[in-house]
Parts: structure tokens; C-alpha cells; sequence
């Protein structure tokens, strides 16, 4: 389990933006060493966790009913073991980093008798395919088949300027340990980096930009934005990796975040296929009319 994850248990009456603090500045310890919130625990390991003040019973802050209605329409398809939500732009996976409510919380408050837990992450401008379980065995295995080599998750990107070349295979590993300007950032460090896979194909020029499926074999964080950037066409409106000097052009286009769609996730489970679609957001559809391409997506499958 990750850290973060084991502290957020362990800690219910605890502000996640405080249990995310004390990580991020050494009180917590694992094995006597400091630990980022990702890391990995293993059986025996020691976790030091300093004292820390928990809410009172009954104090717990409740999501907006506005929030609740939001997460309750992203909903795509549900079974007895797993949820598929077409995510919204806007809102984070899970609480932290100063936000108190993320999709997660959202949703064990709305089911608070129910075991719910996320089966991989997406960031929070990025909409699109998201998988929850619904309990620990349908968790275990619907990781296994992220994990697997035959798993497949296709995003839909538009990215600046004109693609050359075709279809590009990216094999270029990344790191996240690096800051700039107090700023944590991802990127790519053929010594240390961890190996990131990505294939990138065009579906579609238009005038300053081209509309690409992307699709990755591992999940790294960031992976997707930090690899266009480094084939020379940053995603458009990505103010992170991208240039501020297109940000004018993108708002008239409508485009107020990073064009970036988790649009499907095909993997194996149980010597079959397990297959998830999220159809493109209303704001990044708009964008494409706007761009003369409504129509771009018709021979996409």
C-alpha cells in the first residue's frame, strides 16, 4: 500500500491536507528515513508518525450537495465490483495539497456504508475513463491488469503545431524528483528515470494544432504531457510543460485547461478483455467545433 494511503486509513479524523503536510515535511518517517507519499510499505516496515490533533466526533466535514450531484452524474456503468466514471475536468482524484474533497471522499460520503477505493489516478485537469472498486479482491485485480503487458489505455490529446512524421513511438524514462521554481515537475532522466512507454498517432491537422490518440503501456505521472513536450508539440493550454505564449489563442478558442481525454482503457481480467469508454468531455468537444473539427472523431474508435 502506499503511504499516503496507510496514513489516510490510519488517520480518518485527520485533514488529509495535514496528513499530506507531515509527509511532505519529514515527520513522518518509514524505517527511520523520511518517504515521500508514494512510497511503497512492505510487511515490517516501521512507520513513524508524529502527534498530530484529530477532529472531534461529529466534526467531519460534509461535501457540498452540489459536489455529490456532480460525482453521481460522472458515473458511466456500475456492477456489483467496480465503477467507471467519466471524469470531470476540474476535480482531483482524492483530497490533499490543500483541497479537501476529492472524487473518492465525494463518494464514501455518499455511500458511507460501502468499501470504495481508487484503482489508479488521473490528474485533475485531465477528464475521462476512471475505475473505482468495490472491494479489495476487485481492487487487487483490476491493478494486476493495469499492470499487465497487454493492457492499453488510449487518451486523446491535441497538441501544438503540425505532427510530423506519423505515428511515434516514445520510449523515454521519467523521473519526478526535480523542482523548479518550488515546483515538483516530471521529467525525462535516462539514468535514473523510470521507463515510461508512449504511442502517439494523428488523427487529425488543423491549423495551429493536431488532434492525436495516444495511447501508453505504463502510468507514469505526467506521462502523456511530459513526452509530447519532448517530441516538440507540448499539449495545448498545458501551462506546466507547455509555452504561456499560446495561452491568449487557446482561451478564444474556448480551450480554459489542458486538452487531454482518458477516452478508453482495455486490459485483460479472468482470460478475457475488460473494456471501458468515456465519451470526449462537452468542453473539449465545443473546442473542436470551434476548431472547424466536430467531425474528427467519427472514424476514431
Amino acid at each position: 500500500m502506499r503511504l499516503d494511503n496507510y496514513l489516510l486509513r490510519l488517520l480518518k479524523s485527520v485533514p488529509k491536507s495535514h496528513v499530506y503536510r507531515i509527509v511532505r515535511s519529514g515527520e513522518v518517517r518509514v524505517n527511520r528515513s523520511r518517504a515521500k507519499p508514494g512510497t511503497r510499505l512492505a510487511e515490517h516496515d516501521q512507520v513513524r508518525v508524529p502527534p498530530v490533533r484529530r477532529r472531534e466526533r461529529g466534526q467531519a466535514p460534509r461535501p457540498p450537495d452540489a459536489l455529490k450531484a456532480k460525482v453521481q452524474a460522472a458515473i458511466v456503468a456500475e456492477t456489483d465490483d467496480w465503477i467507471v466514471f467519466n471524469k470531470p475536468p476540474g476535480l482531483a482524484v482524492h483530497g490533499g495539497s490543500g483541497l479537501m474533497f476529492g472524487l473518492i471522499e465525494v463518494l464514501r460520503a455518499m455511500r458511507p456504508d460501502a468499501w470504495v477505493e481508487l484503482v489508479h489516478r488521473l490528474d485533475r485537469q485531465t477528464s475521462g475513463c476512471l475505475l473505482v472498486a468495490k472491494s479489495r479482491a476487485t481492487l487487487a485485480e483490476l491493478r494486476s491488469g493495469l499492470r499487465a503487458p497487454g493492457c492499453e489505455k488510449h487518451y486523446l490529446a491535441l497538441v501544438e503545431g503540425h505532427w510530423q512524421g506519423g505515428r511515434r513511438r516514445v520510449d523515454a524514462p521519467l523521473t519526478r524528483d526535480r523542482e523548479r521554481g518550488g515546483e515538483r515537475m516530471v521529467e525525462i532522466d535516462h539514468a535514473h528515470g523510470k521507463r515510461a512507454l508512449s504511442e502517439f498517432s494523428p488523427l487529425r491537422h488543423l491549423a495551429a494544432a493536431t488532434l492525436m490518440a495516444v495511447r501508453i503501456r505504463t502510468g507514469r505521472t505526467h506521462q502523456i504531457r511530459v513526452h509530447a513536450a519532448h517530441c516538440g508539440h507540448p499539449l495545448a493550454a498545458d501551462a506546466k510543460y507547455g509555452a504561456n505564449a499560446r495561452a491568449a489563442y487557446w482561451r478564444e478558442c474556448g480551450l480554459q485547461r489542458m486538452f487531454l481525454h482518458a477516452a478508453r482503457i482495455d486490459m485483460p481480467r479472468n482470460d478475457a478483455r475488460f473494456r471501458v469508454v468515456a465519451p470526449l468531455a462537452d468542453d473539449l468537444a465545443r473546442v473542436l467545433e470551434q476548431l472547424g473539427a466536430a467531425d474528427a472523431l467519427d472514424d476514431w474508435v
